[in-house]
């Protein structure tokens, strides 16, 4: 019996020999392709060819990254998380698994910007507005008639930009949070009951703001008193009149329906949204080469995903406000000189904020200066 093995043995082994010769020269078929490798992972053989293969999944360890927005499924923020999701996914064949958390999962606005600071999760897009307690200088998204009104051109500034993607970027490192891009979610409007076309109009309106000086600082210069609410809470603030009107872009007012409890929408055209894709810093810098690159070139290469993805929703939000008819809505857009008088209420506010007299923490005003000086490339004013 000990004889028939070892003869048995040596027959397999030859054929096997001839089964490498054929599939050398190009003459295996499938079938034999199976054996080969059985046969290696049967006898305990090493198979070289899978470490030069194309296996993603063997280049990255199993793992779960959280993904916190500010935003309910199927808005904006959301729909990134999501698409983010998918893409690491197919890149490392299932083995990272990236989960999108949506507004309120973990906290308000300002509790997940804590998570990210504290370490509590991985990855989180939040918008400089709730940061700004923290890094003041972010705050200079929130300046009014600042950025260029054309989305796409905010578009190519957010992404391109040194004073953000290094000078700001450095900043919030301070506090443990990497904004890895900048992106719009589109230009923002006024809701309100009065239909506002001239600074004069907030006179006496009550409206709601993030935790920003900055921005408490320009409403009071157009006459008006701020409330900080979180987002969470606006619909019923509005429906109740604790606070007169609010901003965001058109997909947002439609989304979270606060034009049903407003009587008038004002395109202003007077800032962007801004949001930001952060990591947690020690979290990220602890990540091996592969996988800070892994996320590097899909955040990059979601810029203009995202942007296109913005503006349809965009498009479709204002087109519904129009069209509602259970909820009609009075539509202002405002004209050139309209916007001009808003202008010259809202440019000393950007000497103001530049010269540190808004907020007690320091501005740098070099950063502000290089970022003023690139949009005016950008938008060739």
């Amino acid at each position: 019996m000990i004889i028939f093995n070892k003869k048995y043995l040596i027959m397999l082994l030859s054929i096997l020999t001839l089964s490498f010769l054929l599939v050398a020269c190009g003459g295996g078929d499938e079938e034999e392709g199976t054996d080969e490798g059985t046969t290696e992972e049967d006898t305990g053989t090493e198979d070289s060819d899978s470490e030069g293969s194309e296996d993603t999944a063997a280049d990255f360890e199993e793992q779960e990254w959280r993904f916190i927005t500010e935003e309910y499924q199927g808005e904006v923020q959301y729909v990134y998380a999501e698409e983010f999701a998918k893409r690491i996914d197919e890149k490392t064949d299932g083995a990272i698994t990236v989960t999108p958390y949506e507004f309120g999962a973990l906290g308000s606005e300002e509790d997940q910007a804590q998570l990210i600071i504290q370490g509590g999760a991985e990855l989180a897009i939040m918008s400089p507005g709730f940061t700004g307690g923290q890094v003041p200088d972010g705050q200079i998204f929130s300046l009014h008639y600042f950025f260029p009104a054309d989305p796409a051109e905010t578009q190519e500034v957010l992404t391109n930009s040194e004073a953000l993607n290094t000078d700001l970027r450095a900043k919030y490192e301070e506090h443990n949070i990497s904004p890895l891009a900048y992106w719009t979610e589109g230009s923002m409007m006024w809701t309100s009951n009065v239909g506002i076309e001239s600074p004069s109009d907030w006179e006496g309106l009550n409206q709601r703001v993030q935790a920003s000086p900055l921005m408490q600082q320009t409403y009071d210069a157009y006459g008006a008193t701020v409330q900080n609410i979180s987002w969470g809470e606006l619909y019923t603030a509005l429906e109740r009149g604790t606070v007169d009107a609010q901003e965001n872009p058109a997909f947002f007012i439609y989304s979270a329906d606060f034009y049903q409890v407003q009587d008038a929408l004002t395109i202003s055209n007077h800032n962007n949204y801004v949001a930001m894709t952060t990591v947690s810093t020690s979290w990220y810098e602890g990540l091996n080469e592969q996988e800070q690159q892994l996320i590097d070139e899909t955040v990059e290469e979601m810029q203009d995903w995202i942007f296109e993805e913005q503006e349809r929703q965009n498009q479709e939000g204002i087109e519904a406000i129009e069209n509602d008819e259970e909820y009609p809505t009075e539509i202002i857009e405002l004209t050139e000189d309209q916007i001009a008088e808003f202008k010259a209420v809202a440019e000393p506010v950007h000497e103001q904020y530049r010269n540190n007299e808004i907020t007690e923490s320091e501005i740098d005003s070099d950063l502000y200066d290089k970022l003023e000086s690139e949009i005016e490339e950008v938008s060739g004013e």
